[in-house]
């Protein structure tokens, strides 16, 4: 049809998992996958991308180099994926290119995603629209999340209040009612803290399900510290990410005289008591909790949502979006509506002073 658009939508999170890049077909009421596939970063590169969240000499160097590799992964998967599905890129509106966050500072006024739109664009012959959360910070706002207005036009219901819960590095929420009215934030850690802390106690990236967590006590008083934690207090607008929490934060509290099972729970616990609080305190009327993202695949934390919830808790898949690709079909949506020149931030969510145009466009 003549109103259908073809666009790319490429996200890497704070999981440092990889690259999630979906090509979508978008029409004026339905947005339909055509395709996904998810590209894991290899060892070296998670090292070297760890290395660079924190201020070290010669950032700025570094940064442009792992843009580059970032973007070269990126331009190889897509053409991989024209050619999979047998479509021109003449035919491709554009990609929705995130990159990969490695400072988040909206009270300094600037965010950082590494990669290399240029190169994208070169290499794939499409536009690329990059650099989505700056013009919102320097209109006041956090910068993120993003995805909510996303989330209102895919997934909202006309009779149920529903959340929908993104659990990557960090988690947030976006709250849809039934009057059209949506909130959203970042509640605090999603996988992060738990993915570091198997990665160094048990060399796996990640905890399977949520198995080795599942095995351990929660520790109450490690807990309570966790909590004390000024971000945890804060009202929305709120945005956060490894910039918080990440290895000096947790040097604060003495993890080597626990057993590291006993701190996972721990950490899962926080994931899940963040989430759920920030449920019951600013979605008071929620009927039905939705989750995307990696950490909708652990099953025991998912578990502690329901008990901690009461709601009944399932995957965006049952939406029509598979709950791995959500983001990065977020991004292609957000591209379009910036090719469009429609608003595509969220004020009310972010905190900016209105509505503005997320996103820089780089011609084919």
């Amino acid at each position: 049809m003549k109103n259908e658009k073809l666009i790319f939508g490429v996200m890497s999170g704070t999981s440092l998992d990889g690259i999630d890049v979906v090509l979508i077909k978008v029409a004026k009421n339905k947005i339909t996958l055509i395709d996904f596939i998810h590209k894991p970063y290899s060892k070296s590169l998670i090292h070297h991308l760890l290395l660079i969240q924190q201020p070290g000499h010669d950032d700025l160097e570094k940064s442009i180099q792992l843009g580059l590799v970032h973007a070269k992964l990126t331009s190889s998967i897509i053409n991989l994926m024209l050619k999979n599905t047998n479509i021109k890129a003449k035919d491709i509106r554009g990609i929705g290119y995130h990159g990969q966050t490695i400072r988040h500072q909206p009270k300094k006024k600037f965010s950082v995603q590494i990669g290399n739109a240029h190169w994208l664009a070169e290499k794939t012959n499409i536009s690329v629209v990059s650099d989505f959360r700056n013009r919102d910070i320097v209109a006041g706002g956090e910068g993120a999340p993003l995805v909510p207005g996303f989330h209102q036009h895919v997934f909202s219901s006309r009779s149920k209040n529903r959340v929908i819960v993104n659990i990557g590095g960090i988690s947030n929420l976006s709250y849809l009612t039934t009057d059209n009215k949506i909130n959203g934030f970042d509640c605090g850690p999603g996988n992060l803290l738990l993915d570091y802390w198997i990665k160094n106690n048990m060399g796996k990236n990640y905890d399977h399900q949520g198995r080795w967590s599942s095995n351990g006590d929660t520790i109450p008083s490690l807990l309570s510290a966790f909590l004390e934690e000024p971000f945890f207090n804060k009202k929305p607008p709120k945005s956060t990410g490894r910039d918080l929490f990440n290895e000096n934060w947790l040097e604060k509290f003495n993890l080597n005289h626990e057993r590291p099972v006993d701190v996972q729970r721990t950490f899962l616990e926080l994931t899940a008591i963040s989430i759920s609080s920030s449920i019951k305190k600013y979605c008071k009327k929620a009927d039905q909790i939705f989750l995307c993202g990696g950490g909708s695949k652990n099953l025991f934390l998912k578990k502690r949502l329901g008990e901690l919830t009461a709601l009944p808790i399932n995957d965006t898949d049952i939406l029509g979006i598979p709950s791995q690709s959500v983001e990065a079909v977020a991004f292609g949506w957000l591209a379009n509506q910036a090719l469009d020149n429609i608003p595509n931030n969220s004020p009310s969510i972010t905190g900016s002073i209105g509505s503005r145009i997320l996103g820089v466009t780089y011609p084919a």
